[in-house]
């Protein structure tokens, strides 16, 4: 039997979409490369001194230069140590804290339980700089400027909201009848919390951690602000040091961006299907 041929329309309704589809992955691949660029440029300019960085602007590092991440390295090292101190204490804070009060908020039943999670909600509406002196004030009545509490305290109250509004809407939309069963069998409400909510929550803990370590990770006018001790600097104020009055190592400066860059890189690696799992409204996640 001869075979038959694709209809003239219907092989024009390929070419069009294949077209479509070409010119949808360039615009993409584009908008991909302006993200990606200014963090290539900033790893080419980390192996360049500054002549050749004044030379050759948007060249190619020719000879490279190691030895800049070695001086940004003996720079920022102990800087490093105080940033993971921070971000650790912070993380585990905000998720304890998130995971709690999402767990009592959207399965115990109290009075003012609605009035209690709105005014919660509202603090999202309050930007940081409007409680940045009201912040100052309170911790420097509680004696904490220039100590490791100055860096963790107000950095765990700012990121707990987001984490109790995301653990609670994400519990809500657990079955009931799971929670029943679990009663059923005799489970008590840390054990419910403990076996069942935790292991369930696991793409909002990806999203929270990421959230969180970025702002903290970040964070440069606070700790600025309330701590002068060198030993309790943090990594992106440390960084800051390679730029001088008169002159400035970009070298060295962009080797330290591009060290303290790393550690989100990885992090962002190994969270990144429970982040994305958490930002699509906490879907499962399965272990491939």
């Amino acid at each position: 039997m001869p075979v038959l041929s694709e209809s003239k329309p219907q092989v024009r309704v390929n070419r069009r979409v294949q077209v479509e589809q070409r010119v949808l992955v360039l615009a993409l691949s584009f908008l991909a490369f302006l993200g990606v660029f200014p963090y290539l440029f900033m790893v080419l300019t980390s192996f360049k001194t500054n002549q050749q960085f004044v030379d050759s602007y948007w060249g190619l590092p020719i000879p490279i230069h190691f030895e800049n991440y070695v001086a940004a390295w003996e720079q920022t090292k102990n800087y490093f140590a105080t940033t993971f101190i921070v971000v650790a204490a912070t993380i585990a804070a905000t998720l304890i804290l998130g995971l709690l009060s999402g767990f009592i908020l959207s399965r115990y039943v109290f009075v003012g339980r609605q009035f209690l999670f709105t005014c919660i909600g509202l603090l999202l509406m309050v930007p940081w700089i409007a409680a940045l002196i009201p912040l100052f004030v309170l911790s420097k009545d509680l004696k904490m400027l220039n100590t490791i509490w100055v860096l963790i305290v107000p950095m765990i109250a700012g990121n707990a909201v987001l984490s109790v509004i995301l653990f609670k809407n994400y519990i809500d939309g657990v079955p009931q009848e799971l929670f029943d069963c679990a009663v059923v069998f005799g489970a008590t409400g840390p054990q419910i919390f403990r076996y069942i909510i935790v292991p369930l929550s696991l793409p909002v803990v990806g999203t929270i951690s990421l959230l969180t370590m970025i702002n903290v990770w970040n964070e440069y006018f606070w700790p600025l602000l309330t701590v002068t001790d060198e030993s309790l600097r943090t990594v992106s104020v440390g960084i800051t040091f390679f730029q001088g009055q008169n002159e400035t190592d970009y070298g060295a400066l962009m080797a330290g961006y591009t060290l303290a860059s790393i550690p989100l890189l990885f992090l962002f690696i190994f969270l990144s299907k429970y982040f994305l799992a958490g930002i699509q409204g906490g879907l499962t996640v399965s272990d491939k």
